[in-house]
């Protein structure tokens, strides 16, 4: 279980044990912050361990970094927190670029519907068995995904429907 130490301002955590789960790679503790690096494979499974076994009932929230031209280019992290005891969690997922996709986490936490939709709209990452995977910011005929990195910085030439007259 992670827990603060006392003094430790709330948030930084201390790892008083091991998480153990077959999906956790790896483990990095900085600056009094743990980050589990994760199989994206079994993500779904982890955060149901985390939720109902570590009591991170609460996702913070989700997103996603662009290491392009890094390959695998993209990482999902999700920021959990839990309640009692104070503490907070980060965990990391590497996706490929090619055809960026991992499985949603909707069952477990139902808020992380409009951010899994937010970092697909925007980065293009897929989440499979998601209820209603759609643009959330951008309009539905968008093409592209601003947040990547190898989008233009101006952007592509769009008629923002001029008038004609």
């Amino acid at each position: 279980m992670v827990g603060n130490e006392p003094g430790r301002p709330e948030g930084q955590v201390q790892v008083n044990r091991a998480f153990h789960h077959p999906a956790i790679l790896e483990t990095r503790q900085a600056l009094g912050e743990m980050t589990l690096i994760a199989d994206p494979a079994r993500i779904a499974d982890l955060c149901r361990h985390l939720k109902d076994s570590e009591n991170f009932v609460r996702l913070s929230s989700l997103t996603a970094v662009d290491w392009h031209p890094a390959e695998p280019r993209f990482e999902v992290v999700y920021h959990l927190h839990s309640v009692d005891p104070i503490g907070r969690l980060r965990v990391k997922c590497a996706v490929g670029g090619g055809s960026p996709e991992i499985d949603s986490v909707t069952g477990v936490w139902r808020c992380s519907n409009w951010y899994e939709r937010e970092v697909f709209d925007l980065f293009g990452i897929r989440f499979r068995n998601h209820p209603n995977l759609v643009r959330i910011l951008m309009p539905i005929d968008w093409e592209g995904h601003p947040l990547r990195k190898d989008y233009p910085v101006h952007g592509y030439k769009y008629d923002y429907g001029q008038r004609k007259d």
